[in-house]
This record gives structure tokens, C-alpha cells and sequence, in this order.
């Protein structure tokens, strides 16, 4: 079993701002991105949630990494059934709104016409060749949310996307605790794995209907392990920026519980990515850095970022 460790994202304000992690001199979009792939073997692309990437961009992002370097890629928020702003299409694709649509402030799969959602997903899985070319793209990432229900049609729309998506890796992230209720757990974990995707093991705060923390793995040549933090107190205030929710700094003895969790799911040939998801500040790229010592002390086998 191999093991790589990384965070969501590279490039948040926060980050940046603090200081602490990218080098006084390390200042370009090139440059931190350049940086990141020398501490880190692996990365979550968060801006394509927002917006379907460009070619260009996909292109830029596997210049500035070196072989070996592999990054998940989270689907666009409108495949998943997230509400969506007309404002972050294509422009060609917003001007081919009908006219009602273009009138709203978010709009959801099911508004949009056929022929558009066709297009949607060709221009988002042609903005992953490069990456695929180039052998750096990981998982796509597929974070449904909580209003997705454990139905038929909950289940159809994954099923779907899976199709749109045929001969990428997915992985699949269920907000509805429904999914994992009882024996439904066990039903889901066979449902992921007959549709071959990626079941994602999630870390967050417990008793708060959340999704608990299965730890199996789906198939048999990578597993997704995503660290939403433990904060408790935020996890369910709507008042703010969800990004509240993922404030939170994990201590030595709770990197150290996780690490010995992650190599009980040992098996020759699987590939675990760790994704540090609380995204505060540097807090995501301390606790990799911590984990990944730690693993190495367990004599894990953990993946080392590779220099240029």
C-alpha cells in the first residue's frame, strides 16, 4: 500500500496571507503552485467545484508540477446537484440560456437543457485530458450534497454521473448522514463499489447526524480519506461562510489515531490519498506535514514529493 498525503487546494486567500507556508520570494500563481509540488505529493484542484477549468489552465498545471505528482479534481457544482450561478458558465453556454434562466440567480441540473448539459460535460472532461495525458490526474471528486436523498432518484443521478464520466476514476462523497443510517451503510458501501468509484472515508465531528467514518475501501486500487477538521461548534452554523466549518488544527495524538487508522486499510496495490481539508490558514499544510512524519515513523509507506 502506498500512502500520499496532500490538502484541498493550494492557493486559498488564507493561505497566502498568512505567510508561513509559501517562501518570501515565492509569489506567482506558477511559483506557489511550483513550490507546493516539492512538500507535497498530491492536491485536491478546488476551483473546478466553481467553474469548469480551462484547457489552458489544465495545461499550465502539469507544466508547473514534475512526474509523479497527482491531483483529484472536484467536479463541477452543478454536475452534483448544487445550486449554481448562470454567472460561472462559459459565456457561450450562459448566452445559450433560455431566456427564464439567464433571469435567475442560481439555477440546478435539472433546469438546464439537454443539449447544454451535454456540452457541460464535454468541455469538463476535455479540460481533464491534459492532466490525463500528462499521468497527474487522480480522482475526480464527486461531493454530493445533503438534499441528494438515499431514493431512486439519489441513486440514478450517481449512477449517472458515473456514465458521463466513463473511463475516469471517481470518488464519491455522500452530505446526507440517510446514506449511512442502520443498514444503509452497508447497502452504500455495495452500491459504490458495483458502480466502481471511490468510497471517501471522512473525518469530522460526530453525534451531529454527519456522516460517519467508514473505513472501507470500494476498490482495490485507491482509497480517498478527506480530514474536514473536528470543529464541533461551527460544523452546522449557516449563519457565515462554510469555511467556517473546516477551521480547525488537529492535535499530535489525533494525526497520530488517524495514521494508525489509514494503515488498517492495507492491501497489496492500493493507492490511499489523504486530502487535508481543513483549510484555515496553514492549519492543512501543518498537519500533512505532521502526518506524513508520523506515518514514517510507523514505517508506512509514504509517498515522497518529488523535485523537479
Amino acid at each position: 500500500m502506498t500512502i500520499r498525503i496532500g490538502t484541498a487546494s493550494w492557493a486559498d486567500k488564507s493561505l497566502i496571507d498568512t505567510g508561513r507556508f509559501y517562501p518570501p520570494d515565492v509569489t506567482t500563481a506558477e511559483s506557489r503552485l511550483g513550490y507546493y509540488a516539492t512538500q507535497f505529493p498530491l492536491v485536491e484542484v478546488d476551483s473546478s467545484y466553481y467553474a469548469v477549468p480551462s484547457v489552458d489552465t489544465a495545461h499550465l498545471w502539469t507544466e508547473r508540477t514534475p512526474d509523479g505528482f497527482v491531483m483529484n479534481v472536484k467536479a463541477f457544482r452543478l454536475f452534483t446537484g448544487h445550486q449554481t450561478s448562470p454567472a460561472v458558465l462559459p459565456s457561450d453556454l450562459r448566452d445559450a440560456l433560455p431566456s427564464d434562466l439567464k433571469l435567475k440567480s442560481v439555477i440546478y441540473y435539472r433546469d438546464v437543457p439537454g443539449e447544454l448539459v451535454n456540452e457541460l460535460w464535454a468541455r469538463f472532461r476535455e479540460a481533464l485530458q491534459p492532466l490525463r495525458e500528462a499521468g497527474r490526474l487522480g480522482l475526480v471528486h464527486f461531493q454530493f450534497p445533503p438534499w441528494l436523498l438515499r431514493n431512486r432518484a439519489g441513486h440514478a443521478h450517481v449512477a449517472h454521473c458515473v456514465e458521463r464520466m466513463a473511463g475516469h476514476t471517481l470518488s464519491v462523497e455522500f452530505r446526507s448522514d440517510k446514506w449511512f443510517e442502520g443498514p444503509h451503510a452497508a447497502e452504500t458501501i455495495a452500491f459504490q463499489r458495483e458502480l466502481g468509484v471511490v468510497h471517501t472515508i471522512v473525518d469530522e465531528p460526530t453525534g451531529l447526524s454527519n456522516i460517519p467514518s467508514i473505513w472501507e475501501a470500494t476498490r482495490d486500487d485507491c482509497a480517498l480519506v478527506r480530514m474536514h477538521g473536528r470543529n464541533a461548534a461551527a460544523w452546522n452554523d449557516r449563519s457565515g461562510h462554510s469555511g467556517g466549518r473546516f477551521n480547525y488544527d488537529y492535535d499530535d495524538a489525533e494525526l497520530e489515531g488517524l495514521a494508525h487508522q489509514i494503515q488498517l486499510l492495507d492491501r497489496p496495490g492500493l493507492d490511499v490519498h489523504v486530502v487535508m481539508n481543513n483549510n484555515k490558514e496553514d492549519q492543512a499544510q501543518r498537519n500533512g506535514r505532521t502526518l506524513f512524519k508520523t506515518m514514517k515513523d510507523l514505517k508506512a509507506n509514504v509517498v515522497v514529493p518529488t523535485a523537479r
